[in-house]
């Protein structure tokens, strides 16, 4: 049988083992990575008296923003590392950071200390991510490349999605530091497979070029792909795309915690499904926030098939404005209202829109890329979702901390009272700090968050968030108006 003739399961089992033991640490990485990383701003910023650090959201913003931005730079030069040590000897590296730091992440509790410990934890998650992408390239053919990536990619989402749903259990149950222990425990039965499974090919060679030459000339290729005016156009515009979908991780989560809620959520939910209730909430009276994010790796894990079969239907350029235009619907709609259902609705609409979105970028760089330098320009993908994450730290971080930290408007309304309060600091919490507040004010929490929700408007920052996205939008058309359009009318007239 040729490899053109081949079945669905005669291309499953065309893929040798080692694309298999790729596949499978994808799943395991990002099940630690998305674990700790759905929680990680709640964590940062949650009342110290739950074993949370009790940050403000400029440091959270900054501490998420600035290292994950760098997590993906790194690659450049991560990427070439792999290729002069080796892919396994990479992953054995590149996993004994990710234990040590991961397990390091839950014991350090001051700033700095954390943004360090972090920041080598994106180096560690850097030094993987090339290697997992290269080994499934080297596994696969042009028979059976699309349905292996798309495979791996599955992979991808499983592992987003368990990570969080056990990270919400676990730190209900356990507390805080668990989740942190669960990371480093993921990773180590990688390392395991790594050991015990993974073999490099036999045709395979470390490269031989000077590690400071090649990474000059990865370098050098970035530079020469974002000259092209077209392409580097494009790519500042997907900026903006990133920077909005940042917020479902980085804003949305305390988002939840500060004023939607969710115990009438869980009550709700569990009027329908007892069980739903209780594994959405890990067991307790209110819904996790990480779990309502987690409807977004759950939703795309079971459409993105579909969706994918409708944008073949489209323009890649209208696919892409489309996604936009309904993400923005559903990330507006997710910061509008305080109301947990239609905080659900908002999520599963914004998937729709990354489903879209998301995956057709990737399609379009090779769409306007120059015959023979497919992959060079495909390298410059990373450059604006470096750049969202950048501009997100201010979003996330300054922007939430003046106008939607629920800490942060009470504290303004009580010295507008001219109602003296301790600060926030030592053994009085954040928690302490609502409670005794409450008090003062003579209202129940529930009511006081209700007051502040309708005197100070914290969901107006979906103006800013949603106006990123239309701004993306209008530049995306006139892109299509003012290069794509003559380039495929250029296309036509020549028969191509």
């Amino acid at each position: 049988m040729s490899k053109q003739e081949r079945g669905f399961f005669e291309t499953i089992g065309s893929f040798p083992g080692r694309f298999w033991v790729a596949s499978v640490m994808e799943l395991m990485e990002r099940w630690a990575w998305y674990g700790l990383f759905s929680v990680l701003a709640l964590y940062l910023t949650g009342s110290r008296d739950t074993g949370a650090l009790g940050m403000t959201h400029i440091e959270k913003g900054q501490i998420m923003g600035y290292v994950t931005a760098i997590l993906y730079l790194l690659p450049i030069i991560t990427g070439v590392i792999a290729d002069k040590i080796g892919f396994k000897l990479s992953l054995i590296i590149a996993y004994l950071m990710l234990i040590t730091g991961y397990y390091a992440m839950g014991q350090v509790t001051t700033y700095w200390v954390v943004f360090f410990v972090f920041l080598y934890v994106a180096v560690g998650a850097a030094l993987f991510k090339p290697v997992a992408s290269a080994i499934v390239t080297i596994s696969t053919d042009e028979s059976n490349s699309t349905l292996g990536f798309g495979i791996f990619y599955m992979m991808v989402n499983i592992g987003g999605f368990v990570g969080p749903a056990m990270s919400s259990t676990l730190r209900t149950k356990y507390g805080w530091h668990i989740i942190f222990i669960q990371a480093a425990t993921v990773i180590f039965i990688n390392l395991l497979i790594v050991l015990f499974f993974y073999k490099n090919p036999k045709d395979y060679q470390p490269s031989r070029e000077p590690l400071g030459k090649a990474i000059g000339t990865a370098l050098k290729n970035i530079i020469e792909a974002v000259s092209d005016t077209r392409l580097s156009v494009l790519l500042l515009i997907m900026v903006g795309f990133w920077t909005m979908f940042n917020q479902l991780f980085y804003t949305l989560p305390t988002f939840i915690e500060d004023w939607v809620d969710t115990r009438a959520l869980h009550d709700s939910i569990a009027q329908v499904s007892p069980w739903l209730a209780s594994a959405m909430s890990g067991g307790g009276d209110k819904v996790n926030p990480e779990m309502l994010i987690n409807i977004d790796a759950g939703a795309i894990i079971v459409l993105q098939l579909f969706v994918s079969y409708l944008v073949l239907k489209l323009r890649p350029i209208n696919a892409m404005i489309t996604g936009f235009i309904i993400a923005i619907i559903g990330i507006g709609l997710t910061f509008y209202t305080h109301n947990g259902l239609y905080t659900i609705l908002g999520i599963i609409i914004f998937a729709i829109g990354e489903m879209m979105t998301n995956p057709t970028f990737s399609s379009f760089i090779a769409l306007i890329s120059p015959k023979g330098k497919e992959g060079l320009y495909m390298g410059t993908y990373f450059l604006p979702v470096f750049a969202g994450n950048f501009f997100t730290t201010f979003i996330s971080g300054n922007l939430y901390e003046a106008w939607s930290d629920k800490l942060s408007l009470l504290k303004k309304e009580m010295a507008s009272r001219g109602i003296d309060m301790p600060d926030v600091g030592g053994n009085f919490t954040k928690n302490d700090y609502f409670k005794l507040a409450a008090e003062k004010l003579g209202m129940s929490r529930t009511e006081m968050t209700q007051y502040l929700w309708d005197h100070y408007h914290p969901n107006r920052i979906w103006y800013v968030i949603c106006g990123i996205g239309i701004a993306t939008v209008i530049a995306l058309y006139v892109y299509d108006k003012l290069v794509i359009q003559p380039r495929e009318r250029r296309a036509a007239a020549n028969g191509e």
